[in-house]
């Protein structure tokens, strides 16, 4: 039990730490939308919004991959 409260611990810890990193840089790359300080095509803009929607959708499907594992592994008879 503890070590499952170990990986619990680990996961809340680096899963705030990653997340608020992530949406940090997202905010970032929105400031590139700012034409007073850059100059981009919509080209530009499409190729940098597809990069970040194929990356979340790799990791949506990660994440249902494993739960949907996990499902899997918690059969019992009895």
């Amino acid at each position: 039990m503890s070590t499952d409260r170990n990986k619990r611990e680990r996961f809340v810890e680096l899963g705030e730490a990653r997340v608020r990193k992530a949406t940090q840089m997202l905010r970032l790359i929105g400031n590139l939308s700012n034409t007073s300080n850059y100059e981009y095509s919509q080209e530009d803009a499409n190729k940098i919004l597809s990069a970040l929607d194929a990356e979340v959708r790799l990791l949506k499907a990660k994440f249902h991959a494993a739960l949907a594992r996990r499902a899997k592994d918690d059969f019992k008879l009895g």
